[in-house]
């Protein structure tokens, strides 16, 4: 006799109301989940993967309904279950890994009382032995110093260490069934690796089930016993990892395995098929001049924080903790450079300090031969050199205004900086952008809650590239993006360093990307550079041992 699946969605159709009318996002979905089985639902940003995990949970908002179809778990019907019976559920029973970590935390609570709450709130812990079990929660997901990042609040914390927490919330009361929603975005690949061969762990050990939703083919192909692959709020094709990799049957699928970066290929080999393949003539070329001008110079760039509890007085304090520990690099003008390391060893700490978001401790930060270092991070702004200095951040949803729709977010820097006044003028330069970074123009007046994550982060590429600047700093930016809008954006960045001669500080822990995009790649570890190289020589005979391990951890799908 078979086994009943442990979750059973048949016919699922979600409908969302608009003000244009009724909005069909998830359309006739079939999903079966067994006990001990992990199942990846892949596809592009809009497909419907994160709507059906939603209408399993019960959280559509009030916009959104099922409008057919059943949904049932452990022979409970929870299509039709009431609010109290899926308070019970959610946790406890159906926990889930939100996409958006520092959205799914209180930002004015530290985190270790947010663990706290649901181990209180399901009676997995007393008032004695709540805060134990917190830290033993942290360590699980490899927070360094437990004891300390529990006092911590969300903000204090990076995004990939944001995401632990949020991962160590979901897995303390030992639910059945994890519905894990991007769980690695933020992540670098080493971290990435113990948290999903965590995962594994549990889901072997508890007989759980896990839900993986992701744009990692990689990921899904090492970590998945079947694969659902969904386009258009509908499920195109079904079959076991191995298979579906191998031999991919429906059109859609394989344009995504063609999507995906890996080794052997180049960009444009990303786009097949597709009549830009051909990368268009440089209007730019690099001096041949081996003695050219860097267009931006860092020399023993320090930045200290005091540590919780410590009077830190001075750069040589003992109560200072340094995240970016005295590094030196150059980018010259054209060049991109990759700068990559797990979560926490000071990556984004140095983009910030490059933008002038953040002021260093010590050392000097040389752009277009000017020390912006030695400029103050609140004058910064009305600095000339802004223009030509500009930014695409980790969090694509925090860094939007949620009051700007679209078309004025990547308005915003041509109104105040770039000399635009007329709203007809500033419609046409953005919808220009919006065609580069492949967002269509109905998109355009719509506000950031209203989009996807994927849309989101090509709202903040196109406002980033509007000015067309000198230097260009991504911090993480194509982490939210499925990987065929990936392969275009990727392609769009190349060719606007080509045509332009910008240049790209490219943080990123996704080192395939990395070795497609960057002519140089620094390796930083514990707020020191390790190792820095041409992209190949870091890629093919890394000499550093943890360049070595941040290779091997790499996802790689057989296709």
């Amino acid at each position: 006799m078979t086994a009943l699946p442990l979750l059973h969605v048949s016919d699922l159709t979600v409908e969302f109301q608009t003000r244009n009318g009724t909005v069909t996002a998830v359309s006739s979905v079939d999903l079966t989940v067994a006990k001990g089985e992990t199942v990846g639902i892949v596809g592009e940003s809009g497909s419907g993967k994160s709507v059906t995990s939603y209408a399993v949970m019960r959280i559509l908002d009030r916009a959104g309904r099922i409008a057919d179809g059943t949904v049932t778990f452990s022979g409970i019907e929870l299509h039709n279950a009431d609010d109290e019976v899926m308070r019970e559920i959610r946790g406890r029973e159906i926990s889930m890994i939100f996409q958006n970590p520092r959205a799914a935390l209180n930002p004015i609570r530290r985190v270790g009382e947010q663990i706290e709450d649901v181990l209180r709130q399901h009676a997995q812990a007393t008032s004695r032995n709540a805060r134990e079990k917190a830290i033993d929660l942290l360590r699980l997901v490899r927070i360094n110093d437990p004891e300390a990042r529990y006092l911590a609040f969300p903000f204090e914390l990076s995004g990939g260490m944001c995401q632990r927490i949020i991962i160590a919330i979901a897995l303390a009361c030992r639910p059945r069934l994890l519905i894990a929603d991007e769980p690695t975005t933020g992540l670098d690949v080493t971290t990435q690796k113990a948290v999903m061969d965590l995962v594994v762990e549990l889901t072997r050990a508890r007989e759980m089930s896990t839900v993986l939703i992701t744009h990692d083919l990689g990921l899904a192909a090492q970590y998945c016993d079947r694969i659902v692959v969904m386009e258009k709020g509908r499920v195109v094709e079904t079959a076991p990892a191995r298979r579906i990799f191998r031999a991919p049957e429906h059109p859609y699928t394989q344009r995504l395995m063609s999507a995906t970066p890996r080794p052997g290929i180049t960009l444009r080999d990303l786009l097949p098929n597709r009549p830009e393949a051909a990368a268009p003539p440089p209007k730019w070329q690099r001096s041949p001049d081996a003695t050219e001008k860097p267009i931006l110079s860092v020399v023993d760039l320090v930045k200290e924080y005091p540590r919780a509890g410590a009077k830190a007085r001075g750069a040589e304090s003992a109560g200072a903790f340094r995240a970016v520990d005295g590094i030196s690099f150059d980018i010259l003008p054209g060049e991109s450079v990759g700068l990559v390391g797990e979560s926490g060893c000071g990556k984004s700490t140095t983009s910030a300090m490059v933008m002038r978001l953040l002021d260093p401790t010590s050392g000097t930060i040389r752009f277009e031969d000017r020390d912006i270092g030695a400029i103050p991070a609140k004058n910064f702004a009305r600095d000339p050199a802004r223009s030509r200095l500009q930014m695409v951040f980790q969090d694509s949803t925090d860094s939007l205004n949620p009051r700007f729709t679209a078309f004025r977010a990547i308005a915003d820097p041509l109104y105040r900086i770039g000399g635009v006044t007329r709203e007809a003028q500033a419609r046409a330069q953005v919808e220009r952008l919006a065609d580069q970074v492949v967002l269509p123009h109905d998109l355009l007046d719509r506000f950031p809650h209203q989009l996807s994550g994927g849309q989101k982060a090509r709202v903040g590429i196109a406002r980033a590239i509007a000015l067309e600047p000198a230097l260009l700093v991504l911090d993480e930016p194509t982490a939210a993006l499925d990987v065929s809008v990936q392969a275009i954006v990727l392609n769009l960045l190349a060719d606007l360093k080509a045509e332009l001669g910008m240049s790209y500080l490219f943080v990123s822990h996704d080192l395939n990307v990395v070795r497609l995009l960057c002519d140089r790649v620094i390796v930083m570890q514990a707020g020191r550079i390790v190792e820095q190289a041409s992209a190949e020589e870091i890629m093919t005979s890394p000499r550093d041992a943890y360049t070595r391990e941040l290779l091997a951890a790499v996802p790689r799908p057989p296709v």
